[in-house]
């Protein structure tokens, strides 16, 4: 609207100008040439007008485009954003498992390690009892069988004496 008054003033600036120069020669042809002029001036700007509300609907129509494209650009930022969390999440109950597995595993290796030991010192002090019995018996056949021939024989006879 602004650029409408403005040509409007502007070409009755020129005109009048035209006319004061050329008062004198004015003739009725020049006046009806001045009021086409004018009608015709008045067509284009309305023709202006209407352009330019067309291009601002246009932009209007394409901004709103742009911002329904933001809002999908949003959209799918946000889904982006909760399937990295559920990512992280997941992340952490594997560590989560991974972590009881190997307690659990260590845990099991020392109680086995642990009985592993018990069970092996238990047969060993079993073992030195026999031994020690088989000693104690074995030097007691020894100190009888200078006594007894038979008996020295037999121990002979199994690299005992």
């Amino acid at each position: 609207m602004k650029f409408r008054t403005v040509t409007v003033i502007l070409v009755c600036a020129v005109l009048l100008t035209a006319v004061c120069s050329f008062a004198s020669e004015f003739t009725q042809e020049d006046r009806d040439r001045l009021v086409r002029l004018e009608a015709t001036l008045q067509v284009f700007m309305q023709q202006v007008d209407k352009r330019f509300e067309e291009l601002r609907d246009d932009m209007n129509k394409r901004f709103e485009q742009v911002d329904k494209r933001f809002e999908q650009v949003d959209k799918r930022f946000e889904q982006v954003d909760k399937r990295f969390d559920q990512m992280i999440t997941f992340l952490w109950i594997l560590a989560g498992i991974f972590t009881a597995l190997v307690a659990a595993v260590i845990g099991f290796a020392y109680w086995d390690r642990r009985t592993i030991i018990r069970r092996a010192k238990e047969e060993a002090m079993e073992e030195l009892k026999r031994e020690g019995l088989l000693r104690s018996i074995l030097e007691v056949l020894r100190d009888i069988a200078p006594d007894n021939a038979k008996l020295a024989e037999v121990l002979r006879k199994y690299n005992l004496l």
